[in-house]
């Protein structure tokens, strides 16, 4: 559904995204991993369409992204998007204005299971609460691919319970989910299957419950043994 073909992104002489080249498929939970500067952002924000790549392209089942493929992706990102005079239900209304896919019914679900009341004033709510709220209203959308940055960011544990199995209820056969995290236990919980970046490249894609089979190990071991040796490497 989703293929990334030699995808590189520039920002002067830095190279963020570099040559990247894998097919992502529905039916599937991704978890894109590595330390900071490893272009898991960046990648991301060229799949939804916000920025074109330097080199090479991604598409949406055989088309370029562009607007066509924005009405069937849905993107999270770490920064708030919500103007500071909105109440909870205002964003709910401003996402309906915006796209065709977006159901009041399942926001308003959403809000509930999270503790979130329609009145709130967003500038009155707190980090997690915030995160929350970006969690309801992309969810809340009926798009063939969720693409989520740092979803369990500044959220309390119990509070990552709940927004598990809202992401879960959405992985669904003809569905995408594509997840970034430093909680590497918490999206081993979730993903079926782990993209591990660093400065920019591919290292590997790995089916978890292969790996776990065939090597016995975890995605959190696989992650240590990747990143421990690359900073071995490096100093």
């Amino acid at each position: 559904m989703l293929k990334s073909n030699q995808v590189t992104r520039r920002f002067g002489n830095f190279t963020a995204v570099d040559h990247v080249t894998m097919t992502l498929e529905p039916g599937h939970v991704y978890a894109m991993l590595g330390p900071n500067g490893s272009g898991k952002t960046t990648w991301m924000k060229m799949a939804s369409g916000l920025m074109k790549p330097t080199e090479g392209e991604i598409t949406f089942r055989g088309e370029v992204i562009g607007v066509n493929s924005r009405r069937h992706i849905t993107y999270m990102s770490t920064e708030p998007f919500f103007y500071s005079w909105m109440t909870i239900r205002d964003v709910g209304k401003y996402y309906a204005d915006f796209f065709d896919d977006f159901s009041p019914a399942v926001f308003d679900g959403l809000l509930t299971e999270m503790e979130l009341s329609p009145e709130m004033k967003t500038r009155s709510l707190s980090s997690g609460m915030a995160a929350k709220l970006k969690i309801a209203a992309t969810l809340a959308r009926d798009a063939d691919i969720y693409i989520l940055d740092e979803p369990f960011n500044g959220i309390d544990l119990l509070a990552r319970d709940e927004i598990r199995r809202a992401i879960l209820r959405r992985a669904e056969p003809e569905k995408m989910l594509i997840l970034s995290s430093h909680l590497v236990e918490e999206m081993e919980a979730v993903a079926d299957i782990a993209i591990f970046m660093h400065k920019g490249k591919l290292i590997e894609l790995r089916d978890l419950e292969e790996m776990r089979q065939r090597d016995g190990i975890s995605m959190a071991d696989r992650y240590r043994q990747i990143y421990g040796h690359v900073e071995v490497d490096a100093q």
